[in-house]
């Protein structure tokens, strides 16, 4: 049974973002109350951050805000490590201009380290923690929960609404925005807290790294040293860090928005995309930020709505629904009635079928999959029209429905900056089996309704582009000898 939130948190406006995760509670004995992140790399308009300084400032205690870096995580490449240290290299710089301690580990051959999020607790008074539903965050964070002797606290940093407050009974989309969208006003401006203690500057239980002094080639040299894939290369559109984030925000108002009724879905044409997934899933700009930017745009007010339905709507049902599921990447998470007509069908004739070879690299018999794929080898990124023609197809391209789960799972989370996310899985869950079932009459799918590439073949430009987009230079990967089933169980907390 947990404990009830402390009078601090419980008095506050954010306070349905927070909930007890163990049943210890605060020890206002501690040198700090520490604020571990792991995925909300970001120091200002962060609510773990947020609800840190709230209780510390009543304890009259500093802050503490640390962010570890391992090798070892899933898919651990070039790709992800460097823009995760962009972003971390920022989030120490802004901390120290909001008067917080951030100190930091990045895990490499000449210096390993152990357990230290559970070292740093042992000196803290309490432990904030993101509440993520998805990838590693989730179980990390409810293991060391588990493990420590002082009050480990959840916040929620991704949404704008807290999913708290929309109750447990919401079973459809339509339900979701009907309950989700007068609240959202509620909660468009943060509280400025501001830390009462000075940095905390005592003892700790290893060397820091700072990565707010280093410069890039600092940290394309730990990236470099690190025991990754070196074979996935950087996004060359997505640039990482607070800045690349704030060159999106600025790309969406003055580009994005003023056309985004009618060109979000030509995928000819990244002029209707916003490009912000990979930052909102890393938490280097949050949801709040991004509608300020909304509301102060020059654009047509359909575009405005349609971009803040596309958030707000559905970005918050896919975590909504995900914080109910064990597991969000699992098979068993799509309907009922698609598991079945899939299973009816797993039997039936594949002639498409592929090798998870050349479905990793874009090379399959498809023109327009190989499009679609090729955008994720390079860009670590897929148009969203895209996405539910490659999820679907990849039903016929696998020997039976479980394999193609596993496989639309593995290339998302390899490959793609926005990967392991609610979202990502909440829309290949759609492409399985989301909304109403259509007739049986199809071979494989059963009554899952397929989908054709006519949205982007039939544009006056479509063929030319995908033929170019099918056929562009990418890396050659390592391909695993089997596909794994889960992300959920996966060791030993990170460092």
């Amino acid at each position: 049974m947990s404990h009830p939130l402390p009078a601090a948190l419980s008095s506050w406006s954010e306070a349905p973002r927070v909930r007890p995760i163990n049943d210890a509670t605060v020890r206002p004995e501690g040198r700090y109350v520490l604020c571990w992140l792991q995925q909300a790399l970001r120091a200002r308009d962060n609510p773990v951050i947020d609800a840190a300084i709230r209780l510390a400032n009543d304890l009259g205690l500093p802050v503490l805000v640390y962010h570890g870096l391992r090798e070892d995580y899933p898919y651990a490449s070039d790709r992800f490590h460097r823009f995760i240290l962009g972003a971390s290299s920022d989030l120490a710089h802004e901390c120290r201009e909001r008067g917080i301690a951030c100190v930091q580990h990045v895990d490499r051959a000449d210096r390993r380290e152990k357990g230290l999020v559970y070292r740093l607790a042992a000196d803290s008074a309490a432990v904030m923690v993101e509440d993520q539903p998805t990838f590693v965050a989730r179980w990390q964070s409810e293991r060391v929960a588990g493990k420590i002797d002082r009050a480990a606290l959840a916040v929620n940093a991704a949404c704008l609404v807290p999913p708290a407050i929309l109750g447990d009974d919401i079973g459809s989309t339509t339900a979701f925005r009907r309950r989700h969208q007068p609240l959202r006003r509620d909660w468009l401006l943060a509280e400025d807290l501001k830390p009462m203690v000075a940095a905390y500057d005592g003892p700790l239980p290893f060397i820091s790294d700072r990565l707010d002094a280093c410069s890039d080639a600092d940290l394309d040299r730990f990236v470099a040293s690190a025991a990754i894939d070196h074979a996935l290369p950087l996004s060359p559109m997505l640039p990482a860090g607070r800045e690349g984030a704030l060159v999106m925000l600025e790309r969406m108002m003055d580009e994005v928005l003023p056309t985004y009724a009618t060109t979000r879905n030509d995928a000819t044409q990244t002029i209707g995309a916003s490009m912000l997934s990979p930052y909102l899933h890393f938490g280097v700009i949050g949801p709040r930020e991004v509608m300020a930017a909304v509301e102060a745009a020059i654009a047509p007010v359909a575009g405005k709505e349609k971009f803040a339905d596309e958030l707000l709507t559905w970005r918050e049902w896919f975590h909504y629904q995900a914080r109910a599921l064990p597991a969000p990447e699992r098979y068993d998470r799509i309907s009922e009635w698609a598991r079945e007509t899939l299973a009816a069908h797993a039997g039936d004739p594949r002639p498409e079928v592929e090798t998870l070879d050349t479905l990793l690299h874009g090379e399959t018999r498809d023109e327009t999959w190989n499009a679609c794929q090729r955008q994720f080898l390079i860009e670590g990124w897929m148009h969203n029209n895209l996405r539910m023609y490659w999820a679907k197809r990849i039903i016929a391209m696998t020997p039976d429905p479980e394999t193609a789960w596993a496989t639309a799972c593995y290339l998302n989370d390899r490959l793609s900056l926005d990967g392991r996310d609610p979202s990502t899985y909440g829309n290949i869950a759609a492409s399985f089996g989301g909304g109403a079932p259509g007739r049986d009459g199809s071979a494989v799918y059963g009554k899952v309704p397929t989908r054709s590439d006519g949205s982007t073949r039939h544009r006056p430009d479509g063929p030319a582009w995908l033929a170019a987009a099918a056929t562009r230079p990418r890396p050659t990967l390592a391909v695993p000898d089997k596909l794994p089933t889960t992300l959920y169980l996966y060791g030993e907390p990170l460092i």
